[in-house]
Parts: structure tokens; sequence; C-alpha cells
């Protein structure tokens, strides 16, 4: 299987496709293959490169401190790995969180920028949240399965869950497939709640796209787009229909966003 050995760690990796490099960042307790919607669609035009971050999937869990500067750090050296001098970067929620920072802290190695569900972290997140979290920490103790499954009611719309039961099992299988320690979760969520890039946002100089949904209850609307407004060269589209998940629920969609984006053309 392919790793590479970076800061200290395993992380593993898949590539498909040729061309340019694109790398896919995944979100909170998400291993890398659930991008397997997008896979298929980019690796047909570029290099697509898909981690798991630390603490997930087959990488490496410590038990020790994890911080979205080390997770960006971990992403950028394996690009430096790879051979690769400079990739076009999308990201997802905690790996929203991981891509701003590669940008800011490595500005050369990023192209394009894709945001997606994400936003500048900071204390208000939780404020916004506070009932959400809330809800999810009365899960504590249930079987990993149905807490996983719960989380996909969290994170999608109604009628996803209702009319795509076929991709809410292919992504509980995935997240079973390599069970999360509860420490590692843990690990990544004090992470992320830590983030805060509020001051720094506007640094962000490259080529941005932000996408988010108009129904998540994970990452409101409204920090998404105050996210929006503090990058310089952002281009924003909201999916009124889709909720966290936007990159499952509406995948067709965002997969041509993509394409044109990452491919320098016109986004409509």
């Amino acid at each position: 299987m392919p790793f590479h050995r970076i800061n200290g760690i395993q992380v593993y990796y898949e590539e498909q496709g040729s061309g340019y490099p694109v790398l896919l960042i995944q979100g909170l307790g998400y291993p890398s293959g659930m991008w397997f919607m997008q896979v298929p669609a980019l690796s047909r035009r570029f290099r697509t490169i898909i981690m798991d971050n630390r603490g997930v999937g087959k990488s490496d869990k410590p038990d020790e401190e994890y911080t979205v500067s080390l997770m960006a750090s971990d992403a950028g050296e394996l690009l430096y790995s790879l051979g690769i001098p400079k990739a076009h970067v999308v990201g997802v929620s905690l790996g929203g969180y991981i891509a701003q920072e590669l940008a800011l802290n490595h500005p050369d190695l990023v192209d394009r920028l894709v945001l997606m569900a994400t936003s500048c972290g900071s204390p208000r997140y939780l404020e916004l949240t506070k009932a959400l979290w809330d809800e999810i920490a009365k899960l504590a103790g249930l079987p990993p399965e149905q807490i996983i499954r719960q989380g996909m009611f969290f994170a999608a719309t109604e009628r996803f869950l209702r009319d795509f039961p076929e991709l809410i099992e292919r992504s509980v299988g995935i997240r079973m497939e390599n069970l999360q320690p509860l420490f590692a979760f843990t690990r990544q969520s004090k992470a992320a709640m830590s983030f805060d890039s509020r001051d720094r946002a506007h640094l962000i100089r490259h080529p941005t796209l932000i996408l988010a949904g108009a129904q998540d209850r994970v990452m409101p609307l409204v920090l998404t787009e105050e996210l929006a407004k503090k990058v310089p060269q952002a281009q924003f589209k909201v999916f009124p229909n889709a909720a966290h998940l936007l990159f499952l629920e509406e995948a067709d969609a965002v997969n041509r966003l993509l394409l044109d984006f990452l491919s320098g053309r016109k986004v409509e």
C-alpha cells in the first residue's frame, strides 16, 4: 500500500490519473475514500491524489496533540515527497481548514484552491453550533456504526438520506473499514476547534472557489459567507438543496465546477 513517512508518521495516499496534480483533503473523521464521487471525474483530466489525514483511515493515529498547521505540513510534505512542486488543492470542512493553512504557510505549493463546507473557524463556530454538538455528544456509548449513521443524518439533507440510500451505505462502509478510534477523533476535533483564520484569510492570494450548502448544520452558511468575503479572489457558490455533504449530495454539479475551475475556465 502507498505510504510516505512524513513528520514522524506513516501517511497513506492514493493516486489516479495523470496530468496536472490536484490534492483532495477530507474533513473531521472522514478517510480519503469519501472522495469516491470525485476521483473518477477528476482523474480523467488530472493527477488526482487523495490522502488520509493523521488520525484517520490507514494513516498513523498518534495519541498526541494535532494542529491544523501540523496537518497542513503533512499535506505539503506529501506533495514534496511525490516530487510535486505545485498543485491544486481541494479541502472540505476540516480539510478546508487544512487547505487554507497550506495556502497561507506554503503559498508557492498551491495553485488553485477549492474550499468546501468550511469557514475561518474561530470561537464563533462553537457559538453557532453548540446545539448540534450537544446532540452529537448524546451519541457517546452507542455502537460505532450507529454513531456513524447518525452522523450522516446530521450532515445531509432529509432528501438525500431518503433518495440515495446506496450512497449512505457506501459511506458508512468506508468509515467502518478502518474505524477511527475515539481518541483520534478527539485529537482531530480539538485541532479543528482551535483553528482561526479570521485575521489571515485575506492573505490568501490564490484563485479560490468556495462552495457551501445552504442547509448545512455542521458548518452554518453564515460562516462560509464570512470566509468568502475575506478571501480576495474568491468565487462563491451556494447549493440551496445541499447540506454539509454537498460533495455527495450534489456530486455531479460539484464535479463540473471543480473541472471548470481547476482547468482555468469561467465558473458559472
